[in-house]
């Protein structure tokens, strides 16, 4: 897969001169119903022998519109994640956006002729709720007058699960409430941060369960705090573990959250990997222990739920 990364404005000896199928959206996420889309273009993309092409950004345009801070936004994937699920899905062209004022200011009729015929777009594919400005002059309905028939709209209505919309506003909810098997169903894939492994307060090691404290990008989203049957990658491997998304009130009220994962059956240093960690299952919420020895008694029912967990899964 190809990745293109523009600036507005963008230079057209920088396009592939290969006419396409342009597949438009944010995707955060890349969930079921994104991969509706995505799916529609690919098969459309075969039958014409053209390249499937998706438009996405770098950032969410809130941060323009809205004035959010950048480091406030908080994604259900990293750029490189979503760049590896486009790849899984067939795409052969990703156009990374910078999503800037310049880029913003782009009346509806600009975007079309630069962003899709300019990309020598032959077909243009989104979800039935997509939008290039306003959604009042530039919703999907109004994208054959701005095309000019030049190229050929295709609109993929909603996807539903369970009788009700797949979106990413959804899954987070679903995140919120810790119901992971949900967003796994939602999401098509189980939900997997980044971060890197350091050196913590080693209080886990103490209570003879040692962690990797993952540092992880503020960007990231994360489930709602507690305690999770999790999996993580270290190295080229999967590994059973326990993870906990909290603030550690045990030792003293204040302490900033943190993610930890306890690794089954793992004896190794890791400090300074860089790991991703899938969030299987929920166990409980954060509860405060009063002394350490309760503590250690909840780890080991912990450790010995996340092992019934994955045993049931026949991992």
């Amino acid at each position: 897969m190809q990745i293109i990364p523009i600036h507005h404005p963008y230079d057209p000896k920088m396009i592939p001169v290969d006419e396409i199928v342009m597949v438009l959206g944010f995707f955060d996420g890349v969930h079921k119903g994104h991969q509706k889309v995505i799916e529609t273009g690919r098969k459309i993309a075969k039958e014409r022998n053209l390249k499937l092409a998706v438009m996405t950004f770098n950032q969410h345009p809130s941060i323009v519109f809205q004035k959010v801070l950048p480091e406030n936004m908080k994604y259900l994937n990293s750029l490189p994640q979503k760049e590896q699920l486009m790849e899984s899905l067939g795409v052969d062209i990703l156009y990374v956006i910078e999503f800037t004022s310049a880029f913003a200011r782009l009346a509806p009729q600009e975007f079309v002729d630069q962003y899709i015929v300019g990309l020598h777009g032959k077909v243009a594919v989104s979800g039935f709720d997509y939008t290039y400005g306003p959604k009042e002059i530039a919703g999907v309905e109004q994208l054959p007058t701005y095309a000019k028939n030049r190229f050929e709209v295709v609109t993929v209505s909603k996807e539903e699960s369970d009788g009700e919309k797949i979106s990413s506003t959804r899954i987070r909810e679903m995140m919120e409430a810790g119901n992971m098997e949900e967003v796994t169903n939602l999401l098509g894939y189980v939900y997997e941060i980044e971060g890197t492994v350091v050196h913590g307060d080693a209080r886990g090691r103490q209570l003879g369960f040692p962690t990797a404290n993952i540092k992880i990008k503020s960007t990231v989203r994360l489930p709602r705090i507690g305690v999770y049957a999790v999996e993580i990658l270290v190295g080229d491997k999967w590994l059973v573990g326990m993870g906990s998304i909290g603030h550690n009130d045990t030792f003293g009220a204040g302490r900033g959250l943190t993610v930890e994962v306890y690794i089954l059956d793992f004896h190794q240093d890791i400090y300074g990997e860089q790991v991703s960690v899938r969030w299987n299952h929920y166990l409980r919420d954060q509860i405060t222990f009063d002394g350490a020895e309760k503590l250690i008694l909840q780890l080991k029912q912990d450790e010995a739920d996340t092992a019934a967990y994955f045993s049931e899964r026949g991992e």
